[in-house]
């Protein structure tokens, strides 16, 4: 990873195929992105996540998004995964990551949402729609929340203002549709991550 490029950079391929993910991830991983999630409701996700984890393991993070059950997190485990992202807060999906010791990202809405997931044992919470709570939300968030908690949004974050999210003290990112979305090419991925890792490190 570049050192230039601070850690925090998740990108989220939802949708993508195990036949196609290694390509679409060299720019990902070139860019200098901490990690690459591949949601469960995308096709053979397993397959993608074991891909991933043979040819990049030793350079990024690999893990599986839309994580909804424990059986799942188990899954995602033995194909290799080490992070754990979820669309919700779910304490027995937590605790069963953390067990096994894995990273759970568990999503959060509200700050109610939040400490629950904390309760559960999360010190990274996904905030979730990021687009509904907003840099001011999630400012107001942070003065509450246990030191230590690292938010990280996803939903409506991307270039245009990653530096103004990492300013307002987010963790990272999670980027999705801004980043790829399913059928991009490599080379527009890699063009897109490019420019989210730049934006990232030339915070206001």
């Amino acid at each position: 990873m570049p050192e230039t490029v601070p850690a925090g950079l998740i990108a989220i391929l939802r949708g993508v195929r195990p036949d196609e993910v290694l390509d679409i991830a060299e720019g990902i991983v070139a860019a200098g992105f901490s990690a690459i999630e591949v949601p469960l409701n995308s096709p053979d996700p397993l397959d993608s996540i074991a891909a991933l984890v043979e040819r990049f393991g030793n350079d990024l993070e690999i893990g599986a998004g839309t994580v909804l059950t424990a059986d799942q997190v188990r899954d995602c485990k033995r194909a290799g995964a080490r992070i754990i992202v979820a669309p919700d807060t779910d304490a027995e999906v937590i605790r069963t990551a953390l067990g096994m010791g894995l990273t759970p990202y568990p999503g959060a809405a509200t700050p109610t949402e939040a400490f629950a997931a904390i309760k559960a044992g999360a010190t990274k919470v996904k905030l979730f729609p990021s687009s509904a709570v907003g840099i001011s939300g999630m400012r107001a968030w942070s003065e509450v929340l246990p030191t230590g908690t690292e938010l990280f949004p996803v939903g409506g974050v991307g270039v245009d203002n990653a530096a103004e999210w990492r300013g307002a003290g987010a963790a990272g990112l999670g980027l999705g549709s801004s980043l790829y979305r399913r059928g991009d090419r490599p080379d527009d991925v890699r063009v897109r991550a490019e420019a989210i890792a730049s934006a990232w490190v030339h915070t206001n």
